[in-house]
């Protein structure tokens, strides 16, 4: 059986690359209002996970319509410098064959972040042949997502609600036109191998 294919697809520039999440009005609000996460109400002793993916946070979110914890889209522009720190100070949120379980345990308490891939979506929100990643940052990693990495915080609910509204519709080709363009990232050949990035 082939392995799923793993790729990291993102909106990015030279400098920074766009990931998102998902949060009530009072973190939402308070992060617009200073360009950042503040506590509170953001709770920086919380793993938190980011996405590069759109479609994945709105499967995740629900178009922004789960529940009130997810009902502010949010999509931050972080530094590429800080995004490449978080993949190489990271491990599997899975028990791999590369360690024993007590080796993997071990390195959990001592690794900040995580890296899951999960099913990439399609408009209608149905899982795609190949992964999409999911970072969740904790202990010193978010500290420096919140303090450091994070250079342009904007919201994208209205843009969520447009698309889920085309797509209802049946305007499925005005509601492709709306996605945000990501294309295939490709950090080193160190991060690659470290993270299971399948190169096409």
């Amino acid at each position: 059986m082939n392995k799923p294919i793993k790729e990291i697809r993102a909106t990015y520039t030279d400098d920074t690359i766009r990931i998102y999440q998902a949060y009530s009005d009072a973190i939402a609000d308070s992060a617009l209002a200073h360009g950042k996460f503040i506590s509170p109400p953001f709770k920086t002793e919380r793993m938190t996970w980011i996405k590069p993916s759109f479609l994945w946070m709105m499967y995740r979110a629900g178009w922004g319509k789960k529940d009130d914890n997810q009902k502010r889209i949010l999509a931050i522009d972080i530094s590429r410098e800080g995004f490449e720190w978080a993949l190489e100070h990271s491990l599997m949120s899975n028990h791999t064959s590369e360690y024993t379980k007590e080796e993997w345990k071990k390195l959990k308490e001592t690794t900040p972040v995580r890296i899951q891939w999960d099913p990439e979506r399609d408009l209608f929100l149905e899982p795609l042949n190949y992964r999409a990643i999911q970072i969740g940052l904790s202990n010193e990693a978010v500290p420096l997502y919140v303090n450091e990495w994070i250079q342009n915080i904007t919201e994208v609910t209205e843009l969520a609600s447009e698309i889920h509204s085309l797509i209802q519709d049946n305007n499925i080709e005005e509601a492709k036109l709306l996605l945000p363009k990501e294309i295939p990232y490709i950090p080193s050949e160190k991060i690659q191998e470290k993270i299971e990035i399948s190169i096409i």
